[in-house]
């Protein structure tokens, strides 16, 4: 089981409170995480990465286990502690300005 946080205007979206948690099928990487979540709660398709190119959108970062994994290809495996359910995947909305 994959634990997910996601920020509180997603789990608004979503409908859901605390952590999501997930079965991923294979190698869990990003992407597989991702696609989970998607075909779990399809009102987030678009939030988190850009339906056509999949790519993480600008202003959402992606952190486990205290590393920023944000830039990390997406079929880069996550740490074990997060495969293993003992760490959450965390998606962050990202904050910008002056």
């Amino acid at each position: 089981m994959i634990r997910v946080t996601l920020p509180a205007h997603l789990r608004k979206l979503a409908r859901v409170d605390g952590e999501v948690k997930l079965e991923v099928e294979g190698e869990v990487t990003q992407q597989a995480v991702l696609d989970a979540l998607e075909n779990r709660y399809p009102m987030l398709c678009g939030t988190i990465r850009d339906q056509v190119t999949q790519k993480r959108r600008a202003f959402v970062r992606f952190f486990a286990c205290g590393e920023d994994l944000s830039h990390e290809a997406p079929d880069a495996l996550l740490p074990d502690a997060v495969a293993q359910g003992a760490e959450p995947f965390m998606i962050v909305g990202a904050i910008a300005g002056g």
